[in-house]
């Protein structure tokens, strides 16, 4: 069947509306993609000689849009009041894990600004030994030179901004896979291609930009705050001091230290804002004899404690009767939090770290690294069967989590309350947000 000319007429006039609105429709999505992309201190420095020297125009009109979302994120702050007590307390708003404004915030106060644990002394043991990783937008690489000097770096050339290693491994340089300019493990430029006829360059004047680096222990911390420089000797009881506070020796006496052995790593993808596996993390065992059957049963919760220190809380638990005694979890369980996303879980010969890295205001991954007492190194047998009951629990704990963050995101809730004898840890986590955020 043929139409006619009319309708052929009427068929093009809808096709034409139809395009015209889908590409409207892509344009705004394009556009709001760009508006709620993070605009940070950190990313006005990396984008200084693009944008800054060029354009004072752009740099205001970047800074006008930095003012913008940090005035509508301190408003979301304040909803919550740290100086209620725990009886009487409600929880941050949802808008704490779903707000665009809100986590791009919180990327600049919270995570580039103070220690952050990256990674492990065991990574970097040898000279020429590197790794890499990702942190909000800031990208980086730890290595120790041939000089056995542990150094960081932010992981991007400085030429055309391309990534220059991924992963982990030994390299005596950093070659970029792009143009090929390489520098040396001390940060210094070495080599620029193909860079005859430029004009007004010092190859001394493009380095890599460090980013500071100290160890504690078994960890590798950085702190990302361009306004500290890196000194030669940083003073590990000064790390401590700020990363630990007065709890610090306590993680040695609880069998945190340098004597374990490395086993393994097992990252996990969640949806779900950071905080929400923080928060998980941080119930005082609240929710383990609801969705942890198996570890409970290893467990005394009614022993729980929980201990508050500066940026700290450490909550422990007895094993099970002697009769029913976990191999895996032992006579005791000693769970720590570093704010602000680190996690240290110390029990009979294990010790595991969780790292909740934000990858958005929905989504988190979360880094497990496994040790291990020496003398259990070889039991291959009691190795996979550990394993395999801590990755039961990680897989409840993960829909726990995915389902708060679509609860959160649902119109039924606002916020919550706390249970103060048990939550008192999460409070206090709270608590140090809004400082860190308000401050």
């Amino acid at each position: 069947m043929h139409s006619n000319g009319s309708e052929t007429r009427q068929l093009e006039t809808q096709l034409r509306s139809r395009n015209i609105r889908n590409s409207v429709s892509h344009r705004v999505e394009t556009e709001m993609t760009l508006l709620l992309k993070p605009i940070t201190r950190l990313s006005l420095f990396q984008t200084h000689f693009q944008i800054i020297n060029n354009n004072p125009r752009a740099r205001a009109r970047a800074i006008s849009v930095s003012c913008s979302w940090s005035h509508e994120a301190h408003k979301i702050v304040r909803e919550f009041d740290p100086k209620i007590p725990i009886e009487k307390a409600i929880t941050p708003p949802s808008s704490w894990y779903t707000d665009p404004s809100f986590y791009a915030f919180e990327l600049d106060r919270v995570f580039y600004r103070g220690w952050q644990a990256v990674g492990y002394t065991e990574q970097i043991q040898e000279h020429r030994d590197f790794f890499s990783g990702r942190l909000g937008n800031v990208e980086f690489v730890v290595c120790r030179d041939d000089n056995g000097k542990i150094a960081a770096f932010h992981n991007v050339c400085r030429h055309h901004a391309s990534l220059l290693v991924s992963g982990s491994g030994k390299t005596s340089c950093f070659t970029c896979p792009y143009h090929g300019w390489t520098y040396g493990l001390n940060g210094e430029l070495r080599k620029a291609t193909r860079i005859s006829g430029i004009e007004d360059f010092s190859i001394n004047d493009f380095g890599l930009v460090p980013i500071k680096v100290a160890t504690w222990g078994p960890f590798v911390l950085l702190n990302m705050d361009n306004e500290i420089l890196q000194k030669d000797n940083i003073d590990t009881d000064n790390v401590a001091s700020e990363w630990l506070g007065s709890s610090s020796e306590l993680f040695s006496l609880n069998g945190v230290d340098t004597t374990l052995t490395y086993v393994c790593r097992r990252e996990y993808i969640i949806e779900c804002n950071w905080k929400v596996f923080c928060d998980n993390y941080l119930d005082g065992g609240y929710h383990v004899p609801f969705a942890h059957r198996g570890l409970a049963s290893g467990l005394s919760l009614d022993s729980y404690t929980t201990s508050i220190f500066e940026k700290v809380s450490i909550q422990s638990a007895e094993g099970g009767s002697k009769e029913k005694e976990d191999d895996r979890l032992g006579s005791k369980a000693f769970y720590a939090f570093i704010y602000p996303n680190f996690m240290i879980n110390r029990y009979g010969p294990w010790m595991d770290t969780n790292l909740a890295i934000p990858l958005g205001p929905r989504k988190c991954l979360v880094v497990f690294d496994y040790f291990l007492e020496a003398s259990f190194k070889d039991d291959k047998a009691f190795i996979a069967r550990s394993l395999a009951d801590s990755e039961k629990v990680q897989m409840e704990d993960i829909r726990l989590c995915e389902g708060v963050q679509k609860g959160i995101e649902s119109p039924a809730y606002s916020t919550g309350r706390y249970a103060p004898n048990v939550e008192k840890a999460m409070h206090h986590f709270h608590c140090l947000l809004y400082d860190n955020l308000i401050n």
